[in-house]
């Protein structure tokens, strides 16, 4: 029932039961007042006036006041059906609305979305709160969608900020031979190929919204090239370490090179942090895709990170400063080439073992 019928129908019936109560009060002061005389004269039919008898002073009265109380009630009992019919009105019809929407405004202002507005009626009132609940589920999802790209935003610049680091190390690493030895052809050669990988690593992050958008650019590298990198990686990241790489002569292959390095470099850097004495990198050809397999002697993974897979932001041991965002983007990486990230546990140590797929078309 709409709000403008409920209160005409309840006015109404207000309205008729004060009618009938000032209705029922006015004839029981006439009946009252018809014990009494009244005074005046009778007249017969043959013009005979007979004088009636006189009311008493104290009677006059109270035949007074009954016909004051007798007027006041057609004047009081409307206004008092009126107004309880707006009294029920608020309580059966606005009462429970209001204290739902002031709720919910109440919860919105303290930035509390999770909770549910009902609906009391199918009303004007009642669809307003249905429309209040609608807004609700859209500021939540907005929220959450904020959140979401929140997140995204976040892992990107973990992740830009820990890819970063590794050419770094890299570019520090041959500085300090340069400072310690003559001028060396080679380290000049590195130093200028990962400046160039550094400054087309940011220009490509610094036109994506999310890592997984990383473009993916197919070149020619030879399996000589990989070797001879694998070998400095692993020389500058686990400089004390002995390390195994076995590389297949393969000839020449076509993969994106800066993945590839960034996947090894982030691969070799974990794990020489948790190896013990050795490390072993091996490069295999398996059908149509290029696998990289970095193993180490140290503790393992976690049970946890085997059953859940890298998460970003994911600690791989208390007070690390490491927070699992290179496996994280070496996993998404992976995957952008077509391929993906396995770890696993041996008896003596971790392996983690990285796929990108050959000839791969973006």
């Amino acid at each position: 029932m709409s709000l403008r019928r409920a209160f005409f129908l309840l006015a109404l019936c207000g309205l008729l039961t004060a009618v009938a109560l000032a209705s029922l009060l006015w004839a029981v002061c006439w009946l009252v007042s018809s014990q009494y005389p009244l005074g005046g004269i009778s007249i017969s039919i043959d013009g005979a006036m007979t004088p009636l008898p006189q009311p008493t002073p104290e009677q006059l009265r109270l035949l007074t006041m009954l016909d004051i109380i007798s007027l006041l009630g057609w004047v009081a009992f409307p206004a008092a059906g009126l107004g309880m019919a707006g009294t029920l009105f608020y309580r059966w019809k606005l009462k429970e609305p209001i204290r739902i929407l002031l709720e919910g405004t109440r919860r919105i202002q303290d930035h509390n979305l999770d909770f549910t507005l009902p609906t009391p009626s199918a009303d004007e009132l009642g669809q307003i709160c249905m429309a209040f609940e609608n807004m609700r589920l859209e500021l939540l999802k907005t929220n959450r969608e904020l959140w979401r790209h929140t997140e995204e935003r976040k892992r990107l610049n973990a992740a830009f900020a820990h890819d970063l680091r590794n050419p770094i190390t890299v570019l520090k690493g041959n500085l300090k031979l340069l400072r310690k030895s003559a001028p060396d052809e080679p380290a000049i050669d590195r130093l200028e190929s990962y400046t160039l990988r550094i400054e087309q690593y940011v220009e490509a992050m610094s036109s994506i919204q999310r890592i997984d958008q990383m473009p993916v650019r197919i070149s020619e590298v030879t399996a000589s090239a990989l070797r001879a990198e694998l070998e400095e990686t692993a020389r500058l990241f686990a400089p004390s370490l002995y390390i195994e790489i076995a590389v297949p002569n393969t000839g020449t292959l076509r993969i994106d090179h800066g993945i590839f390095l960034n996947v090894a470099e982030n691969l070799i850097g974990n794990a020489a942090r948790f190896a013990q004495k050795k490390l072993e990198i091996a490069l295999a050809l398996e059908n149509d895709s290029l696998l990289l397999s970095v193993a180490d002697d140290g503790p393992g993974f976690p049970d946890e990170l085997l059953k859940n897979g890298p998460k970003p932001f994911g600690r791989l041991e208390e007070n690390s400063e490491h927070f699992g965002m290179g496996l994280y983007s070496s996993s998404l990486l992976c995957r952008k080439h077509g391929g993906n990230l396995r770890l696993e546990n041996r008896p003596a140590g971790a392996i983690t073992t990285a796929s990108i797929q050959i000839n791969f078309k973006p």
